[in-house]
């Protein structure tokens, strides 16, 4: 594909040799000849020098650089539709494998594709242009929308809700029982029912290997635009924002909410019956244990204000010699308390 093609499929302006032939994307340290690379972050400008790549995506002005550019207000953004241009994942056709099964019962809409060793449940109604994988079980009476797409062994249990262009990877477990149990007087443990299920609102990505449980009572619910990532446990009767990025190995305890916007870095712990504000960051292995203001930036466990923190740790190396320093002190001044008496 030729470069000048490329910027006008992504609304690029161009700025070299349109003529060059264009056969994939990579990044700036990887890309060979032939290959459009991106450059998102003013602080790698020098690399660019270095990289053997045909052409480069660039946020404005350009500059002087060495190689044809794509002059894009969102050189990242843009590079990743730059990948779609070539690659595409495989789509199965649309049909019911043999070898999968589908309750009478179930309503499943045009051009679904359901592969073999797929379980769909009575009352189940699924929408559109669907995808299951081989493996993939949705049980009695969950309903999703349209263009969902599941991978292998993705579950999605009794009478959830899943909204419109949800992406479940590998794994990932939509409405399993919250970790619920009552306490008997001879100290055995007592299940209780999960009777709340999980609502997954529309253009949500849940990677790998998630969990989302579903509640004792009421819902737990996963807002529009919501991006999960792998091995991510969220509990029962928990409200994930819109748009929120949770990143891998992150786990919410009950009854955790979180407004839109918010951003919890890897190894975040919530501890739950608390509200993480609107367009809060919680960096990695932070522990939440009350709320966080809007806007905030925490971090630490405890966690509080990120540049307070910042402090806090530059400092940790040195309280060895602090510790030495006022103990030095302390003795002097009891020194001089005992020659004051005498």
């Amino acid at each position: 594909m030729r470069l000048s093609e490329i910027a006008g499929r992504l609304g690029a302006t161009l700025r070299g040799d349109g003529d060059i032939e264009i056969t994939g994307v990579a990044g700036m340290e990887h890309a060979a000849p032939g290959q459009l690379t991106f450059l998102a972050n003013p602080k790698y400008a020098p690399k660019v020098k270095h990289t053997r790549a045909s052409a480069i995506l660039v946020a404005p002005p350009g500059g002087d650089l060495p190689i044809a550019s794509l002059i894009s207000e969102n050189p990242y953004l843009d590079f990743a539709r730059a990948l779609e241009l070539f690659y595409q994942p495989p789509h199965p056709a649309p049909g019911v494998h043999p070898l999968a099964y589908v309750a009478p019962s179930a309503v499943i809409g045009e051009a679904a594709s359901i592969g073999p060793f797929v379980s769909v449940g009575e009352r189940v109604r699924i929408g559109r242009n669907a995808v299951l994988h081989p493996h993939v079980v949705i049980y009695e009476g969950a309903e999703i929308g349209d263009d969902f797409l599941a991978h292998s062994h993705a579950v999605v249990r009794e009478f959830c809700r899943v909204g419109d262009r949800v992406i479940l990877q590998n794994g990932v477990v939509i409405g399993g029982d919250g970790f619920g149990f009552a306490r008997r007087a001879d100290g055995t443990h007592y299940k209780i029912v999960q009777s709340g299920p999980v609502v997954i609102e529309d253009d949500v990505e849940i990677q790998s290997l998630t969990s989302v449980d579903r509640a004792t009572v009421g819902e737990t619910r996963v807002k529009r635009g919501a991006k999960i990532d792998s091995l991510v446990q969220v509990g029962h009767a928990c409200v994930v924002g819109e748009d929120n990025i949770i990143c891998a190995q992150t786990g919410l305890a009950g009854s955790s909410i979180l407004e839109r916007d918010v951003l919890l870095a890897g190894q975040v712990g919530v501890s739950g019956h608390l509200t993480v504000h609107a367009g809060a960051v919680v960096y990695a292995q932070s522990g939440i244990g009350g709320d966080v203001p809007a806007g905030a930036r925490v971090s630490g466990s405890p966690a509080f204000a990120a540049n307070e923190w910042l402090r806090a740790i530059t400092a940790f190396p040195k309280l060895p010699e602090l510790l030495k320093t006022v103990r030095g002190l302390q003795k002097k001044v009891e020194e001089l308390e005992k020659n004051a008496k005498r």
